[in-house]
């Protein structure tokens, strides 16, 4: 499919991309309230960069059968639903384990399947707002103080109970994030589903990382460097290794990283975008979007 571009009057946003999928950057989204649209593309571009993994949608569910494999499912709707799980909460689901809903409605759930088995040490539910071991934790995508972002599955055991290493997840309100990828060679895939949205979240994204660390980048080049695509609730937003992403405008995003959040593996692209509009002069909308105070400094997280 080609991309398709206009202009956008603000200096955070240069250009609209069709968030259909597939697209031409590598970013895969699916559409899951709209019937699931864009997940067979978004399932196969995963499972094959993934062995071992599965992603499957099961809307308006009540039970899930049993199965051969560990897995964990994102409680994603609906919004009315008052008793446990709710939207944000997270089942882990064991190999030889049947769930089913005892009483309200039924829910919305996404699910991963993982390679390895799930550690006997965790919970069977885990709720971000109920838990008193999970506390507001910023950092990543949310370092304002005062930032909604909650660990319910971490890579180390400091930064939150429940340890888990095949897939991490984390729950946050991005409102300006930081651009940073996760390189190809020992980092991870990581996906947005998204669970809140305001008017004008966006989702910042390219495939050029290479010429952006570089430099190397002329005029002519800059109108296709970035790629931004609207952020709406349901939306389930894949973004392969080595996709530089930046988040923007008010949304509430469960971030699942596979096979997890491998420290020192999120390296920022700030200063680089603040070098190239610097060396072509690049100003008000011409200019590439940057995060200010990331910008400052090469970050590596």
């Amino acid at each position: 499919m080609p991309r398709h571009f206009v202009r956008v009057a603000s200096s955070l946003c240069l250009f609209a991309a069709c968030a259909m999928a597939p697209s031409a950057d590598g970013v895969q989204v699916a559409h899951l309230d709209d019937g699931a649209r864009g997940l067979a593309a978004l399932r196969a571009a995963f499972h094959a960069a993934n062995p071992g993994y599965d992603v499957q949608w099961y809307p308006q569910c009540r039970e899930i059968e049993a199965a051969s494999s560990h897995r964990v499912l994102f409680v994603q709707g609906p919004a009315i639903r008052a008793q446990a799980p709710t939207v944000g909460d997270v089942v882990l689901l064991r190999a030889g384990e049947r769930w089913a809903l005892d009483t309200g409605p039924s829910v919305d759930l996404l699910a991963f399947t993982l390679p390895a088995a799930i550690p006997a040490e965790l919970p069977a539910l885990i709720r971000p707002d109920w838990d008193p071991r999970i506390t507001d934790t910023p950092g990543g995508c949310a370092d304002e103080t005062g930032a909604y972002r909650r660990i319910l599955l971490t890579w180390l055991p400091e930064n939150g109970p429940y340890v888990l290493r095949e897939l991490n997840a984390h729950r946050v309100r991005i409102t300006d994030s930081f651009s940073h990828y996760h390189p190809k060679t020992g980092g991870f895939d990581e996906f947005y589903l998204v669970q809140m949205a305001k008017d004008g979240a966006r989702l910042l994204t390219s495939d050029q990382v290479p010429a952006i660390e570089s430099e190397q980048v002329g005029r002519e080049q800059v109108r296709d460097l970035l790629q931004v695509r609207p952020l709406r609730v349901g939306d389930l937003v894949y973004m392969p290794r080595g996709t530089m992403h930046r988040g923007l405008g008010g949304a509430l995003v469960q971030v699942i990283s596979v096979p997890g959040f491998v420290p020192q593996r999120e390296i920022g692209l700030d200063h680089h975008l603040w070098a190239i509009n610097k060396r072509l002069q690049l100003e008000g909308d011409e200019a590439l979007p940057f995060h200010v105070v990331a910008a400052r400094t090469a970050v590596v997280k």
